[in-house]
C-alpha cells in the first residue's frame, strides 16, 4: 500500500494528488481540441482568400461624354452695354478652322476703323507739328497768327455790339409791352368803375320807381276796399309794382355781372402783365448770359491765339519735348484704337472644328457667344468615376467606350485623373440611380481610329469600361 513519507495512505495524501490528476486529465482532452480549432481557422482563412480572389472586380464602369481635346471653347465677343451684333459670319457649322483664322466681323468694325483712321491722322499731324517746331517758325506764320488775333479782336467787338443791341431791344420791347399792358389794366379798371357807377344809378332809379309803385299799390288797395276805384285799377297798380320790382332785380343782376366781368378782365390783364414781365425778364437774362458767354469765349480765343503767337515766335527745347510727347501720345492713341479694332475681328484661338453657331449676321451675341470650337482631330472620353472607385484607376489603363449612337466600340487609355470631386453631371436613365453622387473626372485618350469615329459626336453620352489591370 502506497503511503506518504509521513506514513498516511495515498488516498489521504491531500489536495496535491487530486490537483495533479485533474491537470493531467485536462491536458489529455484540451490539446486535441485546440489543434482541431487551429486547423479549422486556417482552412476558413484560406477559403476567404480564395473567395476574395474570385469576386475581386477587374473593371470599373462609369458614364461620361465625348469631348474634343482641351474641351469645347466658347468663342465670344467683347462685352458692351449697347450689345454686340454680328455683321459678317465667315464660317459654317462643321467647318475646319486654323488658329488665327477670321471667324466673324462685328458691326462695330466700321466705327472702330474710322477711329483708327482718325488716330493715324492725328499721328501725322503731331509728327508734322514736331517737324515744324524743330524747323522754327517762319515770319509768314507769325504774320498769319497776328492777323488771326486781329480778326478775333474785330469779331469780338462786332459780336459784343450786336449782342448789346439785342439786349437793348429786348429790354425796350419788354418795357413797351409792360407799359401797354399796364395801360390796359388801367383802362379795364376805369371802364369797370364807370359801368358800375352807371349801373348803381340805374338801380337807384329802379328802386325809386319801386317805392312809388309800392305806394300806389297800397293806396289803390285801400280805395278798392272802400269801393272808390274798380278792381281792375287795383290790378293795374299791382302789375306796375311787380314790373318795378323786376326792374330793380334786373338792375342788381346787371351790376353783379358788370362787377364779375370787370374782375375777370382785370385778372386776365394782370396775368398777361405777369407773363410779359416773366417772359421779358427771361429774355433779358438769356441775352445778358449770351453777352457774357460771347465776351468770355472771344477773350479766350484771343488769349489762345496770343499764346500760339508767343509759342511760334521762339523755338525752345521744351517746345520740342512737348511736341515729341504729343507724337508719342498720338501713337499710343493709334495703338489703342488698332487694338480696339482688332476686337471687332473674331478669330479662332486654336485649330479645330466649328461645332455649333449661336449668332448669325444681324443678331446680338448672347450669353452662348458666337460659336463653339473643339479640337476634334483628337477626341477624349470624359468619364465620371465614383469617388469610391477612383483609387482603382491608374494612368495607362485600357478603356472600352460604347454608345447606341456609335457605329462600333471605341478604344482608349486613361490619360489623366482629375483632382477635384464634383457632383455627377451625366445622369443614368435608371430612375432608381442616385443623381447626387460625387464623382471625379477621368480623361480617356482615344486611339486615332476611335478618335476619328468620335469626331462628330461631341458631348455624346457614353458608357466606359476601365480595365483595372493595364495591358501592355
Amino acid at each position: 500500500m502506497l503511503q506518504k513519507s509521513d506514513g498516511l495512505p495515498w488516498w489521504k495524501a491531500g489536495w496535491r494528488v487530486r490537483l495533479i490528476l485533474g491537470a493531467m486529465t485536462l491536458l489529455g482532452i484540451g490539446i486535441p481540441i485546440y489543434l482541431n480549432q487551429q486547423q479549422a481557422a486556417q482552412q476558413q482563412q484560406q477559403a476567404k482568400q480564395q473567395l476574395t480572389a474570385v469576386v475581386a472586380p477587374t473593371t470599373v464602369t462609369a458614364l461620361g461624354k465625348l469631348a474634343p481635346k482641351g474641351e469645347v471653347i466658347k468663342l465670344s465677343a467683347p462685352t458692351s452695354t449697347e450689345g454686340v451684333k454680328i455683321e459678317k459670319l465667315l464660317v459654317e457649322e462643321g467647318a475646319t478652322v486654323k488658329a488665327g483664322q477670321l471667324i466673324a466681323i462685328l458691326d462695330s468694325q466700321g466705327r472702330l476703323q474710322a477711329a483708327v483712321n482718325e488716330a493715324r491722322a492725328k499721328v501725322s499731324v503731331a509728327q508734322a507739328s514736331l517737324v515744324k517746331v524743330k524747323a522754327g517758325a517762319k515770319q509768314g506764320e507769325i504774320n498769319a497768327q497776328q492777323a488771326t488775333i486781329g480778326r478775333f479782336q474785330a469779331e469780338r467787338g462786332t459780336g459784343i455790339e450786336a449782342q448789346q443791341a439785342t439786349l437793348a431791344r429786348v429790354v425796350a420791347e419788354t418795357t413797351t409791352q409792360i407799359e401797354a399792358q399796364t395801360a390796359t389794366i388801367a383802362r379795364v379798371k376805369a371802364e369797370t368803375a364807370t359801368q358800375v357807377e352807371a349801373q348803381i344809378g340805374a338801380i337807384a332809379e329802379a328802386q325809386a320807381g319801386l317805392i312809388n309803385a309800392q305806394a300806389e299799390d297800397k293806396r289803390y288797395a285801400s280805395l278798392a276796399k272802400q269801393g272808390a276805384v274798380s278792381a281792375s285799377s287795383g290790378d293795374s297798380k299791382r302789375l306796375t309794382l311787380q314790373t318795378a320790382q323786376q326792374r330793380v332785380n334786373q338792375a342788381q343782376a346787371n351790376l353783379r355781372r358788370i362787377q364779375s366781368s370787370g374782375k375777370q378782365q382785370l385778372a386776365e390783364a394782370q396775368a398777361n402783365l405777369r407773363r410779359i414781365q416773366t417772359s421779358g425778364q427771361q429774355q433779358i437774362v438769356e441775352a445778358r448770359a449770351n453777352l457774357r458767354k460771347l465776351e468770355t469765349s472771344t477773350q479766350q480765343q484771343i488769349k489762345e491765339s496770343q499764346f500760339t503767337l508767343n509759342k511760334i515766335a521762339e523755338v525752345r527745347p521744351v517746345d520740342i519735348m512737348s511736341a515729341e510727347v504729343d507724337v508719342k501720345s498720338a501713337i499710343a492713341s493709334q495703338k489703342r484704337a488698332e487694338e480696339n479694332l482688332a476686337q471687332a475681328y473674331i478669330r479662332s484661338p486654336q485649330d479645330g472644328q466649328i461645332l455649333e453657331i449661336f449668332a448669325r449676321p444681324g443678331e446680338v451675341v448672347g450669353t452662348n457667344g458666337i460659336a463653339d470650337i473643339g479640337k476634334t482631330s483628337q477626341m477624349y472620353g470624359v468619364v465620371e468615376v465614383y469617388q469610391s472607385d477612383v483609387n482603382k484607376i491608374r494612368v495607362g489603363q485600357k478603356v472600352k467606350i460604347t454608345s447606341n449612337s456609335l457605329p462600333s466600340e471605341l478604344q482608349g487609355t486613361v490619360d489623366r485623373i482629375g483632382i477635384q470631386v464634383k457632383r455627377q453631371d451625366v445622369i443614368n436613365a435608371d430612375p432608381t440611380s442616385n443623381i447626387d453622387d460625387r464623382v471625379i473626372e477621368v480623361h480617356v485618350f482615344l486611339d486615332p481610329e476611335s478618335s476619328q469615329k468620335a469626331a462628330k459626336f461631341t458631348n455624346l453620352q457614353i458608357k466606359a469600361v476601365i480595365q483595372l489591370e493595364s495591358r501592355e
